[in-house]
């Protein structure tokens, strides 16, 4: 498997994984671009089948398994496995989520009300890796990782190409950082057209692998600590092969929020765009709101996921939270 992921690559994912995902839609926020005195672009990817941008990743990689593959597993208490779990079930394979005893009830049945089993094993994620290696040794599944890995980037570059055929001259984009898959995929699609596109990353100042893994110079842990921007946690492999480099060469500027400012954003997004987004989702707009992302003429954010507690979105909703 070649370490070079290509544009080419993205324009094939997009024809491959069509007939599967809701294309993306693009409207221009007037609240935010008549505070900026610019033309701010919402993309409204939380409008995704399952709620989220993981499925276009999840896609592309289930519809490329090899002919001898027995099925499909992966460790992932969130939208990942969610979207792994809808992509198996559309391409007609097993699907085997591996999860530690403390994943909360609902996000099993969620899993499972997909078609996938989620096999409880240990209690932490790392006992449950080692079930999900288990099963590609042992039995022939094939890993899908949640972002370190080139069919998955190529299907979250997807977003760029379509952010870009429906705003041909947006030249500063605001991404969502985690893993890096989101983030370099897109870069790619949007750099490769537009080589002065300024790509900026958003995450939480808690607990932050990738932000900390470039100021580090390489892939290092982070302790995890809770967030409102949950779905941007987790590390990025201290073996990381693809999205340190690129989040490195592609992504331009890197901004760290702190739990007020993605609240103010959670708030932002309801009560003035009337939508609902998780934490990680409101980041864009939170970089704004707080003045740590400077918009260009025409810039684009990207609303990325909707998989909030409902509890806790109405706590953050009467700042109660």
């Amino acid at each position: 498997m070649s370490n070079e992921i290509t544009f080419d690559d993205i324009v094939a994912a997009r024809k491959r994984i069509a007939a599967h995902i809701q294309p993306l839609r693009v409207t221009r926020s007037e609240s935010l671009s008549g505070r900026f005195d610019c033309d701010i672009m919402l993309a409204h990817e939380y409008l995704q089948t399952t709620g989220a941008f993981k499925l276009r990743g999840a896609m592309n990689a289930v519809l490329q398994l090899p002919s001898g593959a027995s099925g499909v597993t992966a460790v992932s208490t969130g939208n990942h496995g969610r979207a792994l779990a809808y992509s198996a079930r559309q391409a007609g394979v097993p699907c085997i989520i591996c999860m530690s005893e403390l994943v909360p009830q609902n996000k099993l049945e969620g899993i499972r009300a997909l078609g996938a089993e989620a096999r409880i094993v240990g209690k932490s994620q790392d006992e449950a890796e080692i079930e999900a290696k288990r099963l590609v040794k042992e039995e022939g599944y094939t890993m899908v990782p949640p972002f370190d890995h080139p069919h998955v980037i190529a299907g979250q570059g997807t977003l760029g190409l379509e952010m870009l055929q429906q705003v041909p001259d947006i030249d500063t984009v605001l991404v969502q950082l985690s893993g890096g898959g989101l983030i370099s995929g897109i870069a790619l699609a949007l750099k490769a057209q537009h080589p002065d596109m300024r790509i900026i990353g958003v995450s939480m100042a808690r607990g932050a692998a990738m932000a900390a893994s470039q100021v580090a110079g390489k892939p290092v842990e982070v302790e995890e600590l809770p967030t409102l921007a949950d779905s941007l946690g987790g590390g990025i492999g201290l073996d990381n092969q693809y999205t340190f480099g690129m989040v490195r060469n592609y992504v331009d500027e890197t901004l760290l929020l702190d739990e007020k400012e993605i609240a103010d954003g959670i708030r932002h997004a309801y009560f003035s765009e009337q939508v609902i987004v998780e934490g990680g989702g409101a980041v864009g707009i939170a970089a704004l709101l707080a003045g740590k992302a400077v918009p260009g003429a025409k810039t684009m954010v990207l609303l990325s996921g909707k998989n909030i507690d409902m509890q806790l979105h109405r706590k953050i909703i009467n700042q109660e939270a």
